[in-house]
């Protein structure tokens, strides 16, 4: 077991992703090397196709690679069922997507709770968290408003508050600009800034190299494998 080092949050060792066509072996991951400190604010530049996209999921234990080893918080994750692999991606992160994957039944304040009620958080609790970040976003005008009738920034900020309920330790976040107006969109990485400047480990997958400037440290994703850098 790999002992958990000094400021390392999450460790890749030699990480592959393979997806079997017929009798041919697609590498969407090959030979993944990454350490991610604590606090850090990074993002992960590529084109489509290139990866990126499969990596935030390994990253956020949505997928599992297959072969090689991940590590949280010195956690062995790789080897965990998928009951665990839930728990702790319950506690230790949160998601936000491009597309908002917000609930269209549910208000933005039941949103928002979903994710501490899946996790069996007190019910009441989660809802005076829900409030009060929704308030501290900007959003408390807009808690009992469904989803299609809010804008493209008002459903991103939703899906933020929504990626915070549980106080998770790493923020990732998959082309959160993607589907926002330039305006909005400057709005959103200003709220990442702030996430981080509260202690917040982000992680931004992008296309964008604009997007990725505003990050400490890019990691260029091409055919499955990190450029050296």
């Amino acid at each position: 077991m790999a002992a958990k080092k000094n400021g390392e949050l999450m460790r890749l060792d030699k990480l592959c992703k393979i997806y079997l066509m017929g009798e041919e072996k697609l590498y969407a991951l090959r030979d993944v090397n990454l350490v991610i400190k604590r606090g850090e604010f990074m993002s992960i530049l590529g084109p489509s196709g290139s990866g990126k996209s499969t990596l935030l999921h390994i990253l956020g234990l949505l997928d599992k690679p297959t072969a090689g080893e991940i590590y949280l918080d010195g956690v062995e994750a790789h080897g965990l069922t998928e009951s665990k692999r839930a728990l702790l991606r319950g506690r230790k992160i949160g998601f936000i997507f491009q597309m908002f994957n917000l609930i269209p039944s549910l208000t933005v304040l039941e949103n928002v709770m979903l994710p501490a009620v899946i996790y069996e958080r007190d019910k009441e609790e989660a809802r005076k968290r829900a409030v009060l970040i929704l308030k501290t976003i900007g959003m408390d005008d807009r808690m009992a408003h469904y989803p299609n009738q809010l804008s493209g920034g008002q459903r991103q900020r939703a899906a933020i508050a929504r990626a915070l309920i549980n106080d998770p330790e790493i923020i990732l976040a998959d082309e959160p600009t993607g589907n926002l107006d330039t305006k909005t969109g400057k709005e959103v990485l200003k709220m990442f800034h702030d996430l981080h400047k509260q202690g917040k480990t982000i992680i931004i997958v992008t296309h964008d190299a604009d997007v990725a400037k505003i990050t400490q440290r890019t990691i260029r994703v091409v055919d499955g494998k990190i450029e050296k850098r």
